[in-house]
């Protein structure tokens, strides 16, 4: 099903108590989050212009006129995964075309080139643990000395820092404790989708039915075991898989709960389904821009002026620069080596592009790190080596120098150098 409420109200029709609305978009504006009921509310019944506004509005109290990005190269360790879930072009089975493992080599070379075109973050994506089904993926991991899909990618981490300087961000999935502490020790920050907090979504039919990863208390427990170890933390919803409007609210308000408890998650993306032709969802409709934009809007009503708030721009076309109305402060990584490899038919926009379009809105682009300048800024958030390159390429705002690319062996190499 698409994301009409279950009782058929269109989103933005007349509301049936205008007082109540009112009310509701007035909290809103407050910047302090919301309420389930009146988040609920303002979904169904808040027309769209309001509540764009309000959560514009929201955005600039805390975030001003600056959008900011980061410059990645994106590492996909491998493609294979335990997961079967309705809508991924990017897991593969053994045998398929674009099944693989990247050896210590490939990641460095990518690497490489990457630190020369002055990108900063290395974001590792992959895989579910396909060593739990796959014989395949143990052969190559005990030939690398590992158990583990987690441990290669930590040691991968740690490669990749110490000789290119690039900063991690790791996108494993699912991570127990001992996964978390030791990526914490290479990773300036690391990630892991939330998606739905509804259990309905991973019952027979649903899109996770065949993803054991994608029980919602699984996916919770890692984002909260991550807050007891003080690990900045990315985090989000898809929308657009079957989900109800309450399932959306409700994913946002267990974000921000934890985010309550641990004040660790410094991003929340909303991420839209994109029908590709060669899934099981591939007849299922996309989300419309008015539908991102609610959402988005929404997303930042309810977790508040604080919160860096990020929306895809390359699976919105060329419809990306509408984003900045619902109150968005982030364009996530752009990569200008690599291709998105989660959607490899949505081309990220140049960066130029980006820096063109957020003008003409009256915003400010600037390159950040895969750690945003707040946490940045609190040092227990980072180790003290990773912390001490981190510093390095950053001015004293905490964004990126543009005339210095990462470290190459431990040494400041500025733009020119390189």
């Amino acid at each position: 099903m698409n994301t009409e409420l279950q009782n058929g109200a269109q989103p933005g029709a007349k509301p049936a108590n205008q007082q109540a609305l009112d009310a509701a978009l007035a909290r809103a504006c407050e910047g302090r989050g919301l309420a389930r009921e009146a988040a609920l509310l303002l979904y169904a019944q808040a027309p769209t212009e309001e509540l764009l506004r309000a959560a514009f509005r929201v955005r600039a109290r805390r975030k001003g006129n600056v959008v900011t990005f980061s410059k990645k190269v994106f590492l996909p360790l491998t493609t294979l995964c335990r997961d079967y879930c309705s809508y991924c072009t990017f897991r593969k089975d053994p045998g398929e075309p674009g099944a693989h493992f990247m050896t210590p080599e490939e990641v460095l070379a990518a690497a490489e080139a990457a630190r020369e075109a002055g990108c900063k973050e290395a974001l590792f994506s992959l895989g579910d643990q396909p060593e739990r089904i796959f014989p395949e993926a143990r052969e190559f991991l005990h030939g690398q000395g590992f158990a583990r899909t987690l441990d290669y990618l930590a040691a991968m981490c740690e490669l990749v820092l110490e000789e290119t300087g690039l900063l991690p961000h790791a996108n494993p999935g699912v991570m127990d404790r001992a996964a978390l502490e030791r990526l914490r020790a290479s990773n300036a920050s690391v990630g892991l989708m939330l998606e739905n907090v509804s259990p309905r979504l991973v019952r027979d039919g649903g899109p996770h039915a065949e993803a054991p990863d994608k029980v919602p208390a699984v996916r919770l427990r890692t984002i909260e075991e991550a807050g007891r170890l003080s690990m900045a933390f990315t985090t989000g919803i898809l929308i657009g898989i079957g989900e109800t409007p309450e399932e959306r609210v409700d994913s946002l308000l267990a974000i921000r709960a934890l985010h309550e408890r641990y004040g660790h998650i410094q991003e929340v993306i909303v991420q839209n389904f994109r029908a590709k032709p060669d899934i099981p969802m591939a007849g299922h409709p996309d989300p419309t821009l008015e539908e991102m934009q609610r959402t988005v809007a929404l997303a930042r009503l309810v977790l508040g002026e604080e919160m860096n708030l990020q929306a895809p721009p390359n699976l919105s076309y060329g419809d990306f620069p509408r984003l900045l109305d619902a109150g968005i402060n982030d364009w996530g990584g752009i990569s200008p080596v690599t291709r998105d490899f989660i959607n490899p038919e949505a081309a990220w926009p140049q960066i130029a592009r980006l820096r063109q379009e957020s003008a003409a809105r009256g915003f400010t682009l600037r390159e950040r790190l895969a750690l945003y300048p707040e946490y940045l800024a609190r040092p227990e958030f980072l180790t003290p080596a990773v912390r001490e390159r981190a510093l390095r390429l950053t001015d004293d705002a905490g964004y990126a120098r543009e005339d210095a690319v990462a470290l190459r062996g431990g040494t400041p190499v500025a733009q020119g150098d390189a």
